[in-house]
């Protein structure tokens, strides 16, 4: 029979390890670096993290995990498998550029005309 110790030692150790299974780490995907991409993400690695980051410059923030699979070489069962460790942080949607305006004027030149 076990000593009472050793019994409450292989508790402590399997509580523990119980613990770390459950507790898996996130990524915002609209501010993480590539490495951290990398890091967390499964089946991601450097190339695909780089290409998340290029997308995101070019075309905005995601709005949604299922925005990942729009990435060249991400798939819906890339996002799939981590949907759990995706975060969507705030995002800006992209500002379009407003019209030349004309002596400080809010209306473009040929409304201003008579």
């Amino acid at each position: 029979m076990p000593s009472p110790i050793f019994a409450r030692l292989v508790l402590l150790l399997s509580l523990l390890l119980c613990g770390r299974a459950y507790a898996v780490e996130q990524v915002d995907i609209n501010s993480a670096d590539a490495a951290t991409l990398d890091r967390v993400l499964l089946n991601v690695g450097a190339s695909k993290a780089e290409a998340i980051v290029a997308y995101r410059k070019a075309h905005g923030a995601f709005r949604s995990p299922e925005q990942l699979a729009l990435v060249h070489g991400i798939g819906l069962k890339t996002v799939e498998k981590n949907r759990d460790r995706i975060v969507i942080g705030d995002y800006a949607p992209a500002r379009r550029p407003s019209a030349p305006t004309v002596g400080g004027g809010s209306l473009p030149r040929a409304a201003n005309r008579r």
